[in-house]
C-alpha cells in the first residue's frame, strides 16, 4: 500500500476549502465541517492537509462505530486482567499535535461527538472514571465531513464547529476532466506525482508555521470586534461561538498574510465559513392573506373549469396524539409487521449476549471489584449492552397544494394537521422534509433537516393552487426516504397531471407501488365521491388511510399496527 497521500498543493479550484484547511492548521481550535456529496473530495482533501503541518504530525482517522473508552481513554483491559488497574490513552491523546478526522460524523452517536469537540476547542482533556483520574493536553485539529444525503448533525452539535462550507463537484466538463486526469496520475505513480508538487508542499509548510509562530502576536481593534459582533447578530445568530470562532478565523487569516493587525479584508473572507451553518435569518415570509396574488393567471382544474388564482391560507390549530412510539416499531419490524414489546436501547444484560450487543468493560470489572476485590473476571461478572441508535426518523410530508383544495378552510385544516403532527411526533433527533406538490409538478420546499422551525415555516406559508401532480409528488418522496423514514401524504386523492404515461391516475398508483417505507395518508377530500380512489392508493402504498377529521387517539394509536 502506498504511504503517499494526494497532495494538498493538487487539488484542483476549491478556494474555500483550501482556505478553511489553511485556517484550520494554523489555529486548531478552528475545527471544520465539510459537508457534500460524495465523491466531491472532502475525505482527500482533509487528509491532504496533515501533509502540510509540521513534520511528523499524526494524521487519526476516527471509525463511526468506535467506543468511549477507545475516543477519550478508559480502563486498560490488558492491564486489568494482569491485576493492575491502569487507565488506557485514547485517540484523543494518539492525534495530539496533529489532525482527527471524522468521516460521515453526522453518524457518530451525538454524545461522543459533543465530547470530542469539547476536547477540540478547550485543548484539553481530563477523564474521572471509576475512581481513576488524568488530566493531559488533547491539540488536534478536528475536521468532520459528512454526506447531506445521510441526515445531519442537531443544530446543538452543528454549532460547535468553528467553520463550515458546502462542498461540490464542479459542472464544467474541463474542470472535472483535469481532477479525473490528475487522480489518474496520482494513482499510476504516486511517488512522481507528489515529487511534482513538492515545492509548493513546503511553501504551504513554512507559511503555516510562519503564521503560527505569528498567531498570538495579531491583535484584533475593537472597531473589528463591533463588525464581527454586529454581522453574526444581522445574521440571526445567537450563539456567541459564533463570534469567537469569527474573531479566530480572521486573527488566523491576517496571520497568514503575515500581518499583525486584523482588517476588514479578514473579517469579509471568513464570514462565510462562520455563518454558513449557523445564519438563522430567513427570507420575508408571505403574509397570510385569501386575496388572490397579483398577475398570476389562473389555472385549469381537472374538470376544465378555471380555479382560483394562488392564495396563502394561515394554518388553523390543531391537536395530534403523538406518533414516535408505534413508529419506532414500525420501522424495526418492517413496515406492515405487528407491534410487539422490545426492549430499550439503555437495557444492560449480564452473561447472555444477544446479537449486536458489546461488551461493556468499566461496569464489568467494576462488579468484579466489587464481588470479589480482584480484577479476574467471571462470566457471571460479565456485563453486555446493546449499541446506541445513532439516528432518528425521517418525517417525509407531502402536502397536495393544488387548486382542488382551494377551499380556505380545508386547506387551513390540511397544514393544521401536518404542524400538529409535527410538533407532536419529532424530536431533535428527527429529520423533517416537506414536499408541496401543485401546478405542473411536486417541489422540495424542505431539504431533510432537524430544524422543525423551518418546517413549521414551510408548511405555514404553502401556496395554494394550480393542477394536481400526484404521480410526481410520491416519486420524490421515493428519492427521499429510506427504510428509516416515515411518509405522511396529505391529499384529497385527485391527479391530473400525467408522469410517464397519459393517466395520471395509474402513473401516482405506479409510483406509490415502489415506495419503501412505512406511511400514513390523511384523506383531505370534502365527500366521499374520492373514497374508492383514495382506498386503492393506500393499498398500492401499504399505508394506513384515515380522515382529516378522523385524528383522535383511539384512531392514531393503530395506524401502523396493521
Amino acid at each position: 500500500m502506498s504511504a503517499h497521500r494526494y497532495p494538498f498543493a493538487a487539488i484542483v479550484g476549491q478556494p474555500d476549502l483550501k482556505l478553511a484547511l489553511l485556517l484550520a492548521g494554523v489555529d486548531s481550535r478552528l475545527s471544520v465541517l465539510l459537508k457534500g456529496d460524495k465523491g466531491s473530495g472532502k475525505s482527500t482533501a482533509a487528509r491532504a492537509l496533515a501533509d502540510i503541518l509540521p513534520t511528523g504530525v499524526p494524521f487519526i482517522n476516527l471509525p463511526i462505530g468506535t467506543t468511549e473508552d477507545r475516543l477519550l481513554g478508559g480502563l486498560d483491559l490488558a492491564e486489568a486482567l494482569g491485576g493492575q488497574a491502569r487507565l488506557k490513552r485514547g485517540l484523543i491523546h494518539e492525534a495530539h499535535g496533529g489532525v482527527l478526522y471524522i468521516d460521515e460524523v453526522n453518524l457518530l452517536a451525538d454524545a461522543l461527538t459533543d465530547a470530542l469537540l469539547d476536547v477540540a476547542s478547550s485543548g484539553f482533556h481530563q477523564v474521572e472514571r471509576d475512581g481513576f483520574s488524568a488530566f493531559s493536553e488533547a491539540k488536534f485539529v478536528l475536521l468532520g465531513s459528512m454526506n447531506i444525503e445521510e441526515g445531519s448533525l442537531r443544530p446543538q452539535l452543528l454549532d460547535r464547529f468553528a467553520l463550515s462550507l458546502d462542498i461540490e463537484t464542479p459542472r464544467a466538463p474541463e474542470a472535472r476532466a483535469q481532477i479525473v486526469e490528475a487522480r489518474l496520475r496520482f494513482d499510476s505513480d504516486p511517488a512522481a506525482f507528489c515529487a511534482e508538487y513538492a515545492a509548493e508542499q513546503d511553501r504551504f509548510q513554512h507559511t503555516i508555521a510562519a503564521a503560527q509562530s505569528l498567531l498570538s502576536g495579531v491583535k484584533p481593534s475593537k472597531q473589528i470586534l463591533l463588525e464581527i459582533s454586529g454581522a453574526i447578530s444581522e445574521a440571526g445568530v445567537r450563539s456567541l461561538r459564533a463570534d469567537l470562532a469569527a474573531l479566530r478565523a480572521a486573527i488566523a487569516h491576517a496571520a497568514l498574510a503575515g500581518r499583525e493587525l486584523v482588517t476588514h479584508e479578514d473579517v469579509d473572507a471568513v464570514l462565510p465559513l462562520v455563518l454558513g451553518h449557523r445564519s438563522k435569518r430567513q427570507p420575508p415570509a408571505p403574509t397570510p392573506s385569501s386575496k388572490p396574488v397579483p398577475n398570476e393567471a389562473p389555472r385549469d382544474s381537472e374538470g376544465g373549469q378555471r380555479e382560483s388564482n394562488d392564495r396563502v391560507f394561515p394554518s388553523e390549530p390543531r391537536q395530534a396524539p403523538e406518533l414516535r412510539v408505534k413508529l419506532a416499531d414500525s420501522i424495526a419490524h418492517g413496515r406492515s409487521a405487528t407491534v410487539k414489546d422490545r426492549a430499550t436501547a439503555e437495557t444492560i444484560r449480564s452473561t447472555s449476549v444477544a446479537k449486536g450487543e458489546f461488551l461493556d468493560v468499566v461496569p464489568s470489572f467494576t462488579r468484579s471489584f466489587r464481588n470479589t476485590g480482584t480484577a479476574a473476571l467471571r462470566s457471571d461478572h460479565l456485563v453486555f449492552r446493546p449499541p446506541h441508535a445513532r439516528s432518528g426518523v425521517r418525517f417525509v410530508f407531502a402536502v397536495d397544494a393544488s387548486g382542488s383544495q382551494a377551499a380556505q378552510q380545508r386547506m387551513r385544516a390540511v397544514k393544521g394537521v401536518a404542524l400538529a403532527l409535527l410538533e407532536s411526533s419529532v424530536d431533535h433527533k428527527d429529520e423533517i422534509a416537506v414536499i408541496a406538490f401543485r401546478g405542473s409538478k411536486a417541489e422540495v420546499v424542505l431539504e431533510p433537516c432537524r430544524d422543525a422551525g423551518a418546517a413549521s415555516r414551510a408548511l405555514e406559508y404553502l401556496p395554494t393552487g394550480g393542477r394536481t401532480p400526484l404521480a410526481h409528488a410520491i416519486e420524490l418522496a421515493s428519492s427521499l426516504v429510506n427504510a428509516n423514514s416515515v411518509l405522511i401524504l396529505l391529499t384529497d386523492g385527485r391527479s391530473n397531471v400525467p408522469l410517464t404515461s397519459n393517466d395520471p391516475w395509474a402513473d401516482a398508483l405506479a409510483a406509490a407501488k415502489k415506495l419503501a417505507c412505512t406511511a400514513l395518508i390523511v384523506d383531505s377530500s370534502l365527500d366521499d365521491s374520492r373514497k374508492k380512489a383514495m382506498e386503492d392508493l393506500a393499498s398500492a402504498m401499504h399505508a394506513r388511510l384515515i380522515g382529516l377529521e378522523e385524528l383522535s387517539n383511539e384512531i392514531l394509536m393503530s395506524v401502523l399496527e396493521s
